[in-house]
């Protein structure tokens, strides 16, 4: 097989671009906001704790607690206003639903039959994009340009059975498996060191609290514990490290149950069934996404 039949998301057709571009740019404005917000709030703890005394009445670490305090303000008015989260949620909702759509054309898996003329199937390719695109919420995703099916994915959905089923495994099923299975292993590491994280800043609060009970040190060390505590254990929960590493792990184990189902598939009315039921794996993987995120 030559890589001229490699389907990559460059050969996809380009509202799934814009809603990946926007996706991408949603997640990174609510990752960074998440994380200034967080750090402000832990200095803010830090500080308190602190006294720096400007004469006789005013305090520089209660006046910078106070702009600590504005500043995590200001960020909360922020992402209830832009709502970047959603940009990321719907981007990538939009974007899976015209891949899944794509591979589907380009393999002549159901409903885009290999049995029926290429002009009905492409006409029925523009009406399903078309749906997916009024579904979209204008205010998070932006699509500016026509729809249209790409010379590689006609090429692909021109060629033989056995050809579309090795560029399908190959390049769909395998690398979809392979992005699994590195999510998962990345996700469950990341969760175990967060729980260590949280368990030494746990036993620091308790040496902490003791040292202060006794008299050993007198500025709020408790305290400050307790914020990087608290702001740890909110950034675990906004990156659901535990739950996304058992989702991607179950969606790769699906994904390799499938691989070896599609490998023996023969026949053109199978294959089209087989390879719809592939991408509804797919899919469901990123349904359970959105929902663990809350989205809609």
């Amino acid at each position: 097989m030559t890589s001229i039949y490699r389907l990559t998301d460059e050969h996809l057709p380009s509202p799934f671009r814009a809603a990946d571009t926007a996706s991408l740019n949603g997640q990174s404005q609510y990752v960074r906001a998440t994380k200034l917000r967080l750090s402000f709030a832990v200095l803010s703890a830090v500080l308190a704790a602190l006294t720096f005394r400007i004469g006789d009445t005013w305090d520089l670490a209660a006046l910078c607690v106070a702009l600590a305090f504005i500043a995590t303000l200001l960020i909360e008015v922020w992402l209830l206003v832009v709502k970047p989260e959603r940009a990321w949620y719907d981007g990538r909702a939009f974007a899976e639903s015209i891949k899944t759509l794509s591979w589907r054309y380009a393999v002549a898996a159901k409903p885009f039959s290999s049995e029926r003329p290429e002009p009905e199937i492409d006409q029925l390719f523009i009406t399903e994009v078309g749906k997916v695109i009024s579904e979209a919420p204008s205010d998070s995703i932006n699509i500016a340009t026509p729809v249209h099916i790409t010379e590689r994915m006609r090429e692909i959905r021109r060629s033989p059975l056995s050809m579309r089923r090795e560029v399908y495994l190959k390049w769909r099923i395998e690398d979809q498996l392979k992005w699994y299975a590195e999510k998962a292993d990345f996700n469950s590491s990341l969760a175990n060191r967060w729980r260590v994280v949280l368990i030494v800043i746990e036993g620091v609060g308790v040496m902490a609290a003791i040292l202060k009970s006794g008299g050993a040190i007198s500025f709020d060390l408790p305290g400050i514990a307790a914020a990087f505590l608290g702001a740890g254990s909110a950034w675990f929960a906004v990156r659901q490290y535990e739950s996304l590493g058992r989702a991607y792990t179950f969606a790769a184990n699906d994904l390799s149950i499938v691989h070896a189902r599609l490998q023996s598939v023969e026949s053109d009315d199978r294959w089209q069934r087989e390879a719809a039921d592939a991408e509804e794996a797919i899919s469901r993987e990123h349904t359970m996404w959105r929902a663990s995120r809350g989205a809609s």
